[in-house]
């Protein structure tokens, strides 16, 4: 664990014991044994069983409950692949405990941030704030990444109606309203320890907790906005699928209109009958022809001027 000592403001890595009333701890679990678990937060620490519990199974929403020793909080950071890792968080008076199962860069930065840089984890909410302030911090990388992609995917749709990526856009659709859940309820947590003065802080730490709020509730306008772009993405898609084979029938039905009467006067020239006038007429091959040209010539000058090609 990564100890503060309030008395000569120096940082020291001990193993994990019950911190004097002059310190300042920081214990970090990963994946941890449920009985250690239990050993750290039930007998050093005196945590209710129902905390102990929650941070034994670490499969819970966003959320914060109170109890006679401390806090627990609930939290996610989410990696490359915008898939959530939970973070359990237990706060007392002069204690911060994380517990996670998989390895979480953020947390392992700040460890060593704490280690090389004194006085940032002065009180408790101190290290929770920063805590949950690279959390959100990551979030407007992921949401960077998700403006990409959706940039990326208007252009290949712009170029090509045909290009197969709906499912793409139909993955990232359910990928963000799974993320907005957890966002919006993270967003309740924060203004939770905003309004109600979380116990183990400092009168002037509660306008940090207002600023991640703040970019939390930015983010979830932005995910608001992806999720519409990317219907918007699917519908006009759709639409240029259909106007593309409007044009493309619009083309055969000229091309078909304007063989209809050639059609026909090949046919009444093919009868097999004596008397046909231009049967024997000298220029009757050249006469056809022209009747032809003249009527194909007509009829597209007709369509030109409707404007139906």
């Amino acid at each position: 664990m990564l100890i503060y000592n309030t008395l000569t403001n120096q940082t020291t890595t001990e193993k994990v014991r019950k911190p004097e009333e002059h310190e300042i701890v920081w214990i970090r679990l990963r994946n941890p044994d449920p009985l250690e678990t239990n050993h750290i937060l039930f007998d050093l620490l005196e945590s209710h069983h129902l905390l102990v519990e929650d941070s034994i199974k670490l499969n819970q929403r966003p959320k914060m409950d109170k109890y006679k020793n401390n806090f627990f909080i609930s939290f996610f950071a989410i990696n490359n692949d915008f898939e959530p890792m939970e973070i359990a968080l237990v706060i007392g008076k002069n204690y911060v405990v994380s517990l996670y199962k998989e390895d979480i860069p953020i947390l392992d930065n700040l460890y060593e941030e704490f280690k090389e840089i004194e006085g940032k984890m002065k009180f408790p909410a101190q290290i929770l704030y920063h805590i949950m302030d690279r959390c959100v911090d990551d979030y407007v990388q992921i949401i960077d990444q998700i403006e990409d992609k959706i940039e990326t995917w208007e252009e290949i749709i712009y170029q090509d109606p045909y290009a197969k990526i709906s499912r793409d856009i139909f993955q990232m659709k359910r990928i963000t309203h799974s993320l907005r859940r957890i966002f919006v309820e993270e967003r309740t947590v924060l203004g939770s320890i905003s309004h109600q003065n979380l116990p183990y802080s400092h009168p002037d730490a509660d306008v940090y907790f207002v600023d991640i709020f703040d970019h939390i509730s930015r983010v979830v306008d932005s995910i608001d906005m992806f999720r519409e772009s990317m219907t918007g993405l699917l519908e006009m898609q759709i639409s240029m699928k259909s106007d593309r084979m409007n044009a493309t029938m619009k083309t055969l039905t000229v091309i078909s209109t304007i063989f209809l009467p050639l059609t026909f006067i090949a046919g009444i020239y093919g009868m097999n009958f004596k008397d046909i006038p231009e049967l024997n007429w000298n220029f009757g091959y050249i006469y056809v022809w022209g009747l032809m040209v003249l009527i194909t010539i007509s009829m597209l000058f007709y369509f030109k001027k409707k404007k139906w090609f």
